[in-house]
């Protein structure tokens, strides 16, 4: 069994851990629950902590003539400024964080959600944004994974935030050890996941692990984290995982019969055709590799880039899936 690293994420406190809600209620997240055996939670509620308190008057984001403003909108409490400076401040404490998983369609919280209303009172929805706090994380962090639950009910955008936040959490480590043999191991590990995600991150990656101007680890370990967020920054074509299969496929050939090849390639003629998911060709290579004992790919996070358990899909999604998380 492979031992995952501990992601550290940033997550809205309704989110199954208090009742802090504008009515005071709590919300019970799925996916939460979920990730909780797997995942160090760091739980907060921007709008509690500005000082609105429980229960209190709700908050919606208006659109003024000089921006979009944070407004108790039926006391008129501008709130913007107390947001804005919370969320500095919070940021300023966060240290080795993986990724966000906030509330969807909240004002302070949503990521991209959030309906925008005509200042006045009329009620008009103008358009959708982010809320004040989730922006304020993003321009802070641009570079870790954020989602709400909403949205990783979805299975493609779930597996694509739990591979970032656990290679980020395996990274985190490797670097904080400070070792470059543990980098190099980690790079090799990870090649035909970074095969999927970008070749042209993964020749750069493998070309500052190499490391041929002999610099010292926290230089190299930066730049390569910094290609490493590039490379995972969008989840991967489904014709990029097609090449990474085949080139899995490759290393088993000669001991593989005519029919087991034709039945491997009959499986990833369906999941080209988008009528099943990749879990099947993936429980074939695994079996593969037991029976062939390849150590090489026994160890790729490609086949498992997190924990089994997470695999999870809900009973209302199906695999048609492949453009939800452009929306």
């Amino acid at each position: 069994m492979r031992a995952f690293a501990r992601p550290r994420v940033v997550v809205s406190r309704c989110l199954g851990f208090d009742h802090c809600r504008w009515n005071g209620d709590m919300i019970t997240s799925e996916v939460v629950r979920m990730l909780a055996p797997h995942v160090d939670f760091l739980p907060v509620c921007a709008e509690v902590e500005i000082g609105l308190g429980v229960p209190r008057k709700p908050v919606r984001t208006v659109r003024e003539q000089d921006g979009e403003r944070l407004v108790q909108h039926e006391t008129g409490l501008d709130v913007t400024g107390r947001m804005k400076r919370f969320a500095a401040s919070f940021a300023a404490t966060l240290r080795e964080i993986d990724g966000f998983l906030l509330k969807s369609r909240s004002p302070s919280c949503g990521i991209r959600d959030v309906k925008v209303y005509r200042a006045g009172g009329a009620g008009d929805v103008m358009g959708k944004t982010a809320g004040v706090f989730a922006a304020a994380m993003a321009r802070q962090f641009p570079h870790l994974p954020a989602e709400d639950e909403g949205r990783l009910r979805n299975r493609r955008i779930r597996e694509h935030y739990l591979t970032r936040i656990f290679t980020l959490a395996a990274f985190r480590e490797v670097r904080a050890g400070g070792d470059m043999q543990d980098l190099a191991t980690f790079h090799t590990r990870n090649k035909l996941l970074l095969m999927a995600y970008s070749q042209k991150e993964l020749r750069e990656l493998g070309r500052i692990t190499a490391n041929p101007e002999k610099r010292e680890f926290p230089e190299v370990a930066g730049e390569y984290g910094d290609h490493l967020n590039a490379a995972l920054s969008r989840a991967p074509r489904y014709t990029a995982n097609i090449n990474v299969l085949l080139h899995a496929l490759g290393r088993f050939r000669g001991g593989l019969s005519p029919a087991e090849k034709t039945f491997f390639l009959d499986t990833l003629e369906q999941y080209r055709q988008d009528r099943v998911t990749i879990c099947p060709n993936l429980t074939i290579l695994r079996g593969w590799i037991v029976r062939f004992d390849d150590d090489y790919l026994r160890e790729q996070t490609f086949f498992s880039p997190f924990p089994a358990e997470l695999m999870g899909v809900s009973e209302d999604l199906s695999h048609n899936q492949r453009d939800y998380w452009e929306k």
